[in-house]
């Protein structure tokens, strides 16, 4: 394993021709940065962007992408990840894995595979129930990027006739009316340029999301599950954005975990080079059907 400092964490380096990411060895599981070579990495560094729990404890977001679990909860879901982790080579990527959270019994893990000659990562996230009891709960994969690019959440296109096809969750500090959110037809696009706090979430059954940055083009897809049961309004996809940074999010169907039983959630990630303007729907039209996003 090739390993090197970043941001004050040892981390591991895992690459190939066209993408590099990082893994941090020092807390989490988390990864750290994500960029095309020779490109900045389009994760957001969040050193000192902390929350504090009911208890005292402070839980650290650092940046990055991480594994929750669903539903979110104060302060079960903020369990603290501060402690190392440990990180095993294997074909074309990494294990990493978490040692058993002591509030929740749950112990998370991630498998990263980086692919030789392809813009694809494929990460399953995995929780674990090491309790004596079952576990009601979800996977819920969080990428956090950096402010001032532009997100795209794609809209249920199927055709339903007299009945509606779409859904959307509403957060009680979401301003609909804020100009950094438009509207289209297939597609809500927002520019990461937010002061308030805004979050959405919905049902997602063309299974991407993408967010565009400084030149890079990022989409993360997971799979839809149409008959199954999800938290926040049945919401499988969903996005935060604050004046700090941008999430995109993605939630596995509800599951309740026996003793000793494990869930996993996989998403796959691609990165292009894309300097297209995205100044309304045609604009993401055009990307989208350029690369064969459904």
């Amino acid at each position: 394993m090739n390993t090197t400092r970043y941001q004050n964490f040892n981390c591991v380096s895992l690459d190939n021709e066209s993408i590099n990411l990082l893994v941090t060895q020092s807390a989490g599981p988390r990864i750290i940065s994500l960029s095309l070579r020779g490109e900045e990495n389009i994760l957001a560094n969040l050193p000192d962007f902390t929350v504090e729990r009911p208890d005292g404890k402070t839980f650290r977001f650092y940046g990055g992408h991480r594994l929750w679990h669903a539903p979110e909860h104060m302060p079960r879901t903020y369990g603290i990840d501060d402690s190392p982790v440990e990180i095993v080579s294997i074909s074309n990527g990494l294990f990493v894995t978490q040692t058993i959270e002591p509030e929740t019994g749950i112990q998370k893990s991630l498998h990263i595979e980086l692919a030789s000659n392809q813009l694809k990562v494929t990460i399953t996230h995995t929780l674990t129930n090491q309790n004596a009891w079952a576990v009601e709960c979800a996977p819920w994969a969080i990428t956090q990027f950096k402010t001032g690019g532009v997100a795209i959440l794609p809209l249920n296109r199927a055709e339903s006739g007299l009945l509606p096809n779409r859904s959307l969750a509403i957060w009680s500090y979401t301003d609909l009316s804020n100009p950094c959110l438009h509207w289209g037809r297939e597609h809500l696009w927002l520019h990461a340029q937010m002061t308030a706090p805004f979050k959405v979430g919905f049902p997602n059954p063309r299974g991407w999301m993408a967010y565009v940055l400084n030149g890079t083009l990022f989409v993360k897809r997971a799979e839809y599950k149409a008959n199954a049961e999800y938290y926040d309004f049945g919401s499988s996809s969903e996005c935060y954005c604050c004046a700090s940074f941008l999430e995109l999010e993605t939630l596995a169907p509800i599951t309740k975990l026996q003793p000793g039983a494990a869930v996993s959630h996989i998403e796959t990630w691609e990165l292009y080079k894309s300097r297209a303007p995205l100044q309304s729907e045609q604009d993401i039209h055009a990307l989208v059907q350029s690369l064969n996003l459904e």
